[in-house]
């Protein structure tokens, strides 16, 4: 399994907890930190339950905290600064199988953009910023690896992050998840001719001159496989 899937798994496992749930619920909706009295008082729980709780979610990355003083209070004799927590920037999804909405949408609006400002189809513009962006991530992966088994163990690597799946069929590389499956059944050819781009353009930017992405639909897999060469 990939790595940060298990990671973003074992994040979400945190809130399995009914108590360290519904403080968690609190904290992130409330307008403005708060501190782990108004959270035990909020959830019905001791302090020193709330803090156990609330602390395990900062560790998490799920929380944020930070040291405050009470709104009117300050200088000397003003006590110590409270300990406070609200929600962070950590965004948490989890699907399984795997799927890459957000990829997907990402292209979709710069493929918009470039053709509003190129004026060429929007289909076309398309699959150029799919085939950018793809390469980008395979140059972003790492180096370019020497060796037939070595790019293509690169390239695994970068797809298995993506929720494709990659499998070995020989010396082709098969995908046995679609990450924008529930697009590909409302638009499959737009949405096919995006991945196509998008997988051509990880070969490229990895340096994996020994595959080839083309088009080769089949039930319950990705409609792209990497063709050896």
């Amino acid at each position: 399994m990939d790595p940060d899937l298990d990671a973003r798994l074992e994040q979400l496992a945190v809130l399995g907890d009914p108590v360290r749930r519904a403080l968690y619920r609190y904290a992130a909706t409330a307008s403005e930190p708060v501190t782990r009295e108004q959270a035990a008082a909020a959830v019905g729980v001791p302090q020193h339950t709330a803090k156990f709780h609330l602390d395990r979610l900062v560790g998490d990355g799920l929380l944020d905290a930070s040291y405050t003083r009470p709104p009117g209070r300050g200088g000397p004799g003003a006590g110590r600064p409270a300990k406070v927590y609200r929600r962070s920037a950590t965004q948490v999804e989890v699907s399984l199988p795997e799927r890459r909405y957000d990829l997907a949408g990402r292209l979709l609006v710069k493929a918009v953009t470039h053709a509003e400002h190129t004026s060429v189809p929007v289909r076309d513009a398309l699959e150029t910023v799919a085939r950018d962006e793809g390469r980008r991530a395979g140059r972003a992966h790492g180096a370019r690896r020497r060796g037939r088994a070595a790019t293509a163990a690169a390239v695994t690597d970068l797809l298995r992050s993506d929720g494709y799946e990659p499998l070995h069929d020989g010396n082709d590389i098969v995908l046995g998840n679609c990450p924008f499956h529930a697009l590909a059944r409302e638009e499959r050819e737009l949405v096919c001719g995006m991945n196509l781009a998008y997988l051509d353009g990880v070969t490229d930017g990895i340096g994996a001159n020994a595959l080839r992405a083309e088009l080769d639909p089949a039930e319950g897999r990705c409609c792209v496989r990497l063709r050896a060469e």
